[in-house]
C-alpha cells in the first residue's frame, strides 16, 4: 500500500464512524489577511462533506476570533483585495470564540452576546464546541509564525502544518538563512538592520549596508510574506525609502544581495519526516520582481509548470527542498523558493514558506496538481498528516516518572 492510499484508508475508516469536524481558521491580524480569505474559500469548497464537517473560524483584523456566520467564498486573492478596496465586502457577524490553552473535551468556548442587544445586563450565552482537527489557513505574523501554533499545542488539538519552531523560523528570514547555511544550502549574502538602529542612526546603518551588500539589493521585512513591504533597491537614493517601508511592517529588516538575472523557481513539499517534493515550477512576473501587486492584482504574471530545466537541476532543486524542510523541522506542508541566475547558473535558496497561498490557483496547489495530487486529495493528505503527527505526540511522556 502506498503512503497516499494508506492516508486515504485511515481517513475512510474514521469517516465510517463519524465525520471529522474540521475547524478552518482564517483571516488574521497580518497584512496578508485578504490572501488568507481566498485560501480558506478554496479549502471550504474542496472539503468532502461526506467525510468532514467544516467549521468556519475567522480571526478579525483586530485579533478577535469568531464562529463565522458564513464561510469565505472569493475565488482569488485579487477578488478579495478588490472587494476590500471598494468597501464592497464586510465580513461581519458570528459568535466570539475562545480557544482555552489547555486540553479539554470542548476545543472552543463560544460566547454569544447577541442576547444583550436590548439588555446590556443580560448574560451572554456560553457553549462549547469540540473539534477533531484545526486547519490554519493563515498567512503572515500572528498565524503563520508559530503564535497560533503555540496556542494549539497548549490546547492539545491536532492541526495542519508545521509546529511552533518551524513556523517561527519559516517566518523569520534572517534566522532561516542561518539554518540553511548551516545545512550546506547556498543563500545570498545578507545584513540584518533593526528599526531602533535606523531611528537613532540612519547614516551608520546606511554605511554598514553599503559596505557589506552591493547594489542592486533587496530590502524585506524579516517577518512577513506575500512580498509585502519588499523593495528592490538599485542605488543609494532608493535605500532609505525602502528601509522606511520595511520598518512599517517589522522591527527588523533583511537586506540581501540581488541575484543577477534571476529566475524564480519553486517546489512544494508535503510530509512529516520523509518529505515528498513536487515538480518545480517557475514564476515569470509581470514586474521587475514578484511583488504583492504582481502576485495578486496584475494579470500579467504567468506560471510555467513544470519549469523548463534539465533533469539534473530538477533533481537538485528537489533535494535542496527536502533539506530546507528538514532544516527547520518542517511538518505537513511548505513551499521552497529558489533564485536561479540565468547569467551564472548559480542556485540559491531564497526562503521557505510554511503556510503558502492555498487557493486552487496558488503555486503550491498547482505544483502538486502537476505532480499528480489534485486539490481535494491534497486537503485529505494534510488532514491525515495532522492526525498522524498529533497521535504520535500523544505517545510522548509528559512527566519524568
Amino acid at each position: 500500500m502506498t503512503a497516499a492510499s494508506g492516508f486515504a484508508h485511515n481517513l475512510s475508516s474514521v469517516a465510517r464512524v463519524k465525520r471529522l469536524r474540521v475547524g478552518v481558521l482564517f483571516g488574521g491580524r497580518s497584512g496578508e489577511h485578504e490572501v488568507s480569505l481566498a485560501s480558506a474559500a478554496a479549502v471550504f469548497a474542496n472539503l468532502d462533506r461526506r467525510r468532514y464537517e467544516p467549521i468556519a473560524l475567522r480571526i478579525e483584523k483586530d485579533g478577535r476570533w469568531v464562529l463565522a456566520d458564513r464561510a469565505p467564498s472569493a475565488a482569488s486573492a485579487a477578488e478579495v483585495i478588490d472587494q476590500t478596496r471598494t468597501d464592497a465586502a464586510r465580513h461581519r457577524g458570528g459568535r466570539e470564540v475562545f480557544l482555552p490553552p489547555r486540553p479539554g473535551e470542548d476545543t472552543l468556548v463560544l460566547v454569544d452576546r447577541r442576547s444583550q442587544k436590548d439588555d446590556v445586563d443580560a448574560p451572554a450565552t456560553i457553549t462549547g464546541l469540540g473539534l477533531d482537527v484545526i486547519f490554519p489557513v493563515l498567512h503572515g505574523p500572528y498565524g503563520e509564525d508559530g503564535t497560533v501554533q503555540g496556542v494549539l499545542e497548549l490546547a492539545n488539538v491536532a492541526y495542519v502544518g508545521c509546529g511552533v519552531l518551524a513556523s517561527a523560523v519559516g517566518m523569520d528570514k534572517a534566522v532561516m538563512k542561518v539554518l540553511f547555511r548551516a545545512r550546506g544550502l547556498r543563500v545570498t549574502d545578507w545584513i540584518v538592520a533593526s528599526r531602533r538602529e535606523w531611528r537613532t542612526g540612519r547614516a551608520g546603518v546606511t554605511a554598514v549596508i553599503e559596505a557589506g551588500v552591493p547594489y542592486p539589493l533587496f530590502v524585506k521585512p524579516a517577518n512577513l510574506g506575500s512580498s509585502v513591504g519588499i523593495s528592490k533597491v538599485h542605488g543609494p537614493a532608493e535605500l532609505a525609502p525602502a528601509l522606511d517601508l520595511a520598518f512599517e511592517y517589522d522591527r527588523k529588516a533583511v537586506v540581501a544581495v540581488a541575484v543577477p538575472d534571476a529566475r524564480d523557481i519553486e517546489c512544494a513539499v508535503l510530509g512529516i519526516d520523509a518529505a515528498e517534493v513536487s515538480v518545480p515550477g517557475e514564476i515569470v512576473p509581470s514586474r521587475e520582481f514578484y511583488d504583492y501587486e504582481a502576485k495578486y492584482v496584475d494579470s500579467g504574471s504567468r506560471i510555467e509548470i513544470p519549469a523548463r530545466l534539465d533533469a539534473a537541476m530538477v533533481a537538485e532543486l528537489q533535494r535542496q527542498s527536502g533539506v530546507a524542510f528538514e532544516a527547520i523541522d518542517g511538518a505537513g506542508l511548505a513551499r521552497v523558493d529558489f533564485l536561479l541566475s540565468r547569467s551564472t547558473g548559480e542556485l540559491f535558496v531564497n526562503e521557505i514558506n510554511t503556510l503558502p497561498g492555498f487557493t486552487t490557483i496558488s503555486m503550491f496547489s498547482k505544483l502538486w496538481a502537476a505532480t499528480g495530487v489534485d486539490y481535494p486529495t491534497l486537503v485529505d493528505r494534510l488532514i491525515a498528516l495532522a492526525l498522524e503527527r498529533h497521535a504520535d505526540k500523544q505517545s510522548l511522556k509528559t512527566t519524568a516518572f
